[in-house]
């Protein structure tokens, strides 16, 4: 991790990045403890699971490729360990409320044709772009000139 150059300073970013790693994370907890106590889905918002575990999973693909690139954490504001923490956490908690839709009564309820094509769409572009840095790395040996890390 970069050094912040003052001992106070990176103990208050690690107790507040915590304590908001511990906040965000409870926010979680109510949701899937009522599914499971009901056995019943009915009434919560499946384009918002879905949705939310698309933002979540990009969220942690983000963070987790930058907290373990040493080129960021050595030259710009790292990505704290609590930030990866709280997407994996997010990503499984919200996968967890995604599995709940599937094994509980849901009645009537289903996900939008809009949501599931604005996911489809959402991944659909982002394995296209993927698709081609690989393939260029592949070819060149390194990534295209404008994705790499501009050092100050």
């Amino acid at each position: 991790m970069a050094s912040w150059n003052s001992i106070p300073l990176e103990i208050s970013y690690e107790v507040v990045g915590w304590i908001a790693f511990t906040s965000w994370s409870i926010s979680f907890y109510p949701q899937l403890i009522l599914n499971f106590r009901r056995k019943s889905v009915v009434g919560l918002n499946f384009d918002f699971v879905l949705l939310n575990l698309t933002k979540h999973s990009s969220y942690m693909i983000y963070n987790v490729c930058l907290y373990f690139s040493p080129i960021i954490q050595n030259t710009m504001i790292p990505v704290a360990a609590n930030d990866v923490a709280f997407s994996i956490h997010a990503v499984v908690l919200t996968a967890l409320t995604l599995f709940q839709i599937f094994i509980y009564e849901r009645g009537p309820q289903k996900v939008s044709r809009f949501a599931t094509g604005l996911v489809v769409l959402v991944w659909g572009l982002q394995l296209y772009v993927s698709s081609l840095l690989y393939l260029h790395t592949l070819g060149s040996g390194s990534l295209p000139s404008s994705t790499r890390f501009r050092l100050p």
